[in-house]
C-alpha cells in the first residue's frame, strides 16, 4: 500500500495559497455573472457589458421570463402595459373657443409602449439613470415627446368650435384629438389608445346663463303639455255632448205613440208578475197610459174612447 508523500510545510503553504486564490477567481468570475429577470407586462432591454471595452446589446425579452446565467448581463426593463395621463386646461390655461369664449376641460389619454419599439424606446426616447424605475423612465418620455402634442392638438380643436357647442361634441373632439397625436407620433414608439374629453366648464356667467335658458325652457314645454293637456280634455268633452245630443236624437225620433204604448205595457207586465204587488184598479188612456186626476176631487171620467180598467200591481 502506498502512502502518499508528506508535504513539506513549505509546500503546504503554497497548495493553500494556490487553493484560496483559485477560489477567489471563481467567486470573482461569479460577480460577473447575472441571469436577469424580466416580469410580465415588461418588456426588457438586454445588453452585455465587459471588462475592457464597450457595452453591447443583445436583445429583447418579453416577461415574465430571463436570460439564464451570462456573462455581464443586464436588463433595463419597460413597462407596455397602458398607461392614463391627464392634461387640465383650467383658470389661465383655458382655451378661447371660436366665438371667443374661455373654455376649461380636461383631456385623459390612454397610451403604451409599443412592444415592438422597446429598443428604440430605450435608444432614443428615453433618458435612463441610475435608480430609475420604469414608471419614471416612461413618465420623463412621455413629458419629452408625448405632452406637448397631446396640449396643441387639444387647443387647436377646441379653437375650432363654438363655445356651447363643446359640451355636446365631447366624443368628437376625443377623436380629433386622438387622430392627430397619432398622426404627429406615428414613426416613435407611442401607441395612442384613446383621448377623452371631460370637465367642460364656463366663465360662471355663461353657465348661469345656460342654467337660466334651461329652466326657461323647461317651462315652456311644461306649459305646452299642459295646454296640450286641456286641449284633449275639452275634446273628450265635446265628444261626450256631441254623443249625448245625438243619442237623445235618435231617442227622440224613436220615441213614437206606438212605442209609448209598448214601453207602459212591458212596464205593467213586469209589476203584475211581481210577487210583491197590490191590484188598485186606475183608467187608462187610449195610450195604455194611466189616467191620474185629484182624487180628493170628483172622480175622473174617461173619455168614451178609453178602454176598460186595468189591474196594476
Amino acid at each position: 500500500m502506498l502512502t502518499p508523500p508528506t508535504l513539506t510545510p513549505r509546500r503546504r503553504r503554497a497548495v493553500i495559497i494556490l487553493a484560496a486564490a483559485g477560489l477567489l477567481a471563481v467567486l470573482a468570475l461569479l460577480q460577473f455573472m447575472s441571469n436577469p429577470y424580466t416580469p410580465a407586462g415588461y418588456v426588457g432591454y438586454i445588453t452585455r457589458g465587459a471588462l475592457v471595452g464597450k457595452v453591447k446589446y443583445v436583445g429583447l425579452q418579453t416577461g415574465p421570463t430571463s436570460t439564464g446565467l451570462g456573462w455581464l448581463l443586464r436588463v433595463t426593463n419597460v413597462s407596455i402595459t397602458p398607461y392614463t395621463y391627464a392634461e387640465e386646461f383650467l383658470d389661465q390655461n383655458s382655451v378661447l373657443s371660436q366665438d371667443n369664449l374661455n373654455v376649461g376641460f380636461r383631456v385623459h389619454v390612454v397610451w403604451r409602449v409599443n412592444p415592438e419599439r422597446v429598443q428604440a424606446f430605450v435608444e432614443r426616447y428615453s433618458t435612463l439613470a441610475q435608480g430609475e424605475t420604469s414608471e419614471q423612465i416612461v413618465r420623463v418620455a412621455y413629458q419629452n415627446y408625448l405632452q406637448e402634442p397631446l396640449r396643441a392638438a387639444a387647443r387647436n380643436t377646441i379653437q375650432q368650435l363654438k363655445g356651447l357647442d363643446i359640451k355636446d361634441k365631447i366624443n368628437d373632439i376625443g377623436l380629433s384629438i386622438q387622430e392627430q397625436v397619432a398622426a404627429l407620433i406615428k414613426d416613435t414608439p407611442f401607441d395612442i389608445i384613446s383621448v377623452v374629453v371631460g370637465n367642460i366648464q364656463y366663465p360662471p356667467e355663461v353657465a348661469d346663463a345656460v342654467a337660466k335658458k334651461l329652466a326657461a325652457t323647461q317651462n315652456l314645454e311644461r306649459t305646452e303639455i299642459e295646454i296640450r293637456i286641456a286641449q284633449k280634455e275639452a275634446e273628450k268633452r265635446v265628444a261626450e255632448a256631441r254623443g249625448i245630443a245625438e243619442a237623445m236624437t235618435i231617442i227622440n225620433q224613436q220615441l213614437t205613440p206606438a212605442y209609448l204604448q209598448y214601453e207602459a205595457i212591458k212596464a205593467q207586465l213586469a209589476m203584475a208578475n211581481s210577487q210583491n204587488h197590490s191590484i188598485i184598479y186606475v183608467p187608462v188612456g187610449p195610450m195604455g197610459v194611466p189616467l191620474v186626476g185629484d182624487i180628493l176631487g170628483s172622480a175622473a171620467t174617461p173619455p168614451a174612447s178609453a178602454s176598460p180598467p186595468r189591474a196594476e200591481p
